[in-house]
């Protein structure tokens, strides 16, 4: 029989599977919804389907390296558990090597890109139905550098944290330094340039409404203001921020010591902005015991 449109947008709805998987299914099935539903379920698509709705805030943060490009990637799971199955950390290291060889333009290009004749939309639904949790590749980032620049990368805790620093100069130690004290600092901004105005303007109408609240002298007021700002610029800025390993020294001294210049990091923290599932336990065990 014809398979319509609709009936095809239905399955998809009801199983988040591709649309080629859900016409097939349906003409196995001759158009019923539910058999083809239990097609699905028994070449174990529904079974990553069903994990569709889950949410993935675990999993691990990577950096792959090839020449003068890196990708720093995040992979979901559902849970931290997941994180160190073997096949799971295979598969993120194959989507690493991958998006840094193809420097795909957008996610859905590199959910489009093929591990062994595999697109990694496909081959991270099927390693879900295989481990019975919802796997996404949630993000990644393309880094280029010159010939003259140097890459440090420094994956914190296995890969809960990634941190790419990119430094003119210097060499891959005082990158990787630095990449280490991103992961562990977590600066906002590159420098005090990077900072947006009206993220300046707010901070600074803040301080002059704190400091004037202190009941401070109206004439000492913007000066106490611009050295809080400034103070404020100095947290955020990774230049300008207290080097971890040699507080005498700002990160920018620190690559300067080194004959380098920071030009620039990324910092990938799992999960970060995702809304965790928070469940009650008392709730849930008495969820049970109804």
């Amino acid at each position: 029989m014809a398979i319509t449109a609709a009936q095809v947008k239905e399955l998809r709805d009801r199983t988040q599977v591709g649309m080629m998987d859900a016409k097939k299914a349906l003409v196995a099935a001759d158009g019923d919804m539910d058999k083809a539903i239990d097609v699905l379920r028994e070449k174990g698509l529904a079974k990553a389907a069903k994990k569709a709705g889950n949410v993935a805030a675990e999993g691990l943060a990577d950096i792959a390296i090839a020449g003068n490009t890196a990708a720093v990637i995040e992979v979901n799971s559902e849970t931290d558990y997941v994180a160190a199955n073997d096949k799971f950390k295979d598969f993120v290291k194959q989507v690493g090597a991958a998006i840094v060889a193809n420097k795909p333009a957008d996610l859905d290009a590199a959910l489009a890109l093929e591990l062994d004749g595999v697109a990694i939309d496909a081959a991270a639904k099927a390693l879900t139905a295989v481990i019975g949790e919802k796997i996404s590749l949630r993000r990644f980032q393309l880094v280029e550098k010159t010939a003259s620049e140097n890459f440090g990368a420094y994956l914190h805790n296995g890969g809960q944290i990634a941190a790419l620093v990119t430094v003119d100069g210097a060499d891959e130690e005082t990158a990787r330094d630095i990449a280490m004290h991103v992961a562990a600092i977590n600066p906002k901004y590159l420098d005090r340039t990077q900072v947006p105005a009206a993220e300046l303007e707010h901070e600074t109408a803040v301080f002059t409404e704190e400091t004037k609240a202190e009941g401070k002298p109206e004439k000492i007021v913007p000066r106490i203001v611009e050295g809080r700002v400034n103070k404020w610029l100095s947290e955020i800025s990774l230049v300008d921020q207290e080097f971890v390993k040699d507080s005498d020294k700002t990160v920018a001294e620190y690559a300067k010591s080194k004959n380098g210049t920071v030009k620039g990091f990324v910092r990938f923290e799992v999960g970060e902005g995702i809304e965790k599932k928070q469940d009650d336990f008392v709730d849930e065990v008495m969820g049970q015991v109804k």
